[in-house]
């Protein structure tokens, strides 16, 4: 079977690309998503374009969206892209424009402690105009929802506690905390501390964001729940990640292994796309609703 190579979507169209060669073959062509609305297609130069998504969710997943389901949803970037966050590794990532290893190393900051400093206050800045998207909202609906359901995240803007969501496992910090590198010690907030760039604890060491940085560990207490609860989930969705930054990419084959149900939720395949049970192709802040008011229906019928 003639099969293109995806490429992408643009503006909820799904492009393909197919050498001219092919094109009177078709009517054997087929795009591995089924969510499609419908195959009407037109040709520009060597590339097919598909017709509007329609969000289409199995009987398989719909019977699995029950209150007693154990749910884990890991997320990463691309669910905060959509409120206007910048992603990393994306076209316009900020790794596009910034070297990872003068801003985001604790090399860096012991080296030029102002630099990084006035670099995550400015990222800071950015994030107070931000608001939480549909799809994190619609995960708080998940959270009351499920009884067994745990978040974990990837991102450190602390969108889904804006949203209201709670008990999430943070992988890699939040960007809105910082500890001071000599004692430990936790900050909620930097008022009442001297101002300085850093700031500095009371026991006289540096304070910095309470992120996790290149080359450093993974919080553990954070990363064993991760495993614990991946392990031990019946469905798991995998929002808006890349799936190839380890060790939370490994979080969703873990949950496969366990017999998890496996959903994917992007707006392109990946490399986790292969291995899952159901890919949803599209925004976060789109389908994440739509399966909230699946769940709603069902328990309204269970009444």
């Amino acid at each position: 079977m003639l099969r293109p190579d995806f490429i992408g979507t643009r503006n909820d169209v799904f492009l393909c690309h197919c050498e001219p060669k092919a094109w009177q073959s078709l009517t054997e062509i087929r795009v591995f998503q089924t969510n499609l609305k419908k195959l009407d297609f037109t040709l520009t130069n060597s590339y097919i374009l598909f017709g509007v998504m329609k969000l289409e969710i199995s009987e398989k997943l719909q019977s699995r969206l029950v209150p007693e389901t154990k749910v884990v949803v890991l997320t990463g970037a691309g669910i905060s892209a959509e409120s206007g966050v910048p992603t990393f590794r994306g076209k316009e990532g900020l790794w596009k424009k910034f070297r990872p290893e003068e801003l985001a190393t604790f090399e860096a900051f012991m080296a030029n402690p102002k630099l990084v400093w006035e670099w995550y206050q400015y990222r800071r800045k950015l994030l107070e105009q931000v608001k939480p998207n549909l799809g994190h909202k619609a995960l708080v609906d998940f959270q009351k929802f499920f009884k067994g359901f745990t978040l974990i995240t990837q991102n450190v803007d602390g969108l889904h506690q804006k949203a209201g969501s709670f008990d999430i496992v943070e992988l890699h910090g939040n960007i809105k905390r910082n500890r001071c590198i000599s004692c430990g010690k936790i900050f909620e907030s930097l008022k009442n501390l001297k101002e300085k760039n850093p700031p500095l604890c009371d026991c006289g060491g540096r304070i910095r964001p309470d992120v996790v940085w290149f080359g450093e560990m993974l919080p553990q207490d954070a990363l064993q729940k991760a495993f614990f609860v991946s392990s031990n989930c019946e469905l798991f969705f995998s929002i808006g990640t890349s799936a190839v930054v380890h060790p939370a990419a490994s979080l969703p084959i873990m949950a496969k292994r366990g017999g998890a149900y496996l959903i994917e939720v992007n707006i392109e395949p990946t490399e986790l796309s292969f291995i899952t049970d159901e890919k949803l192709l599209g925004k976060a802040g789109e389908i994440l609703p739509e399966i909230v008011k699946l769940f709603r229906k069902n328990s309204q019928k269970d009444m």
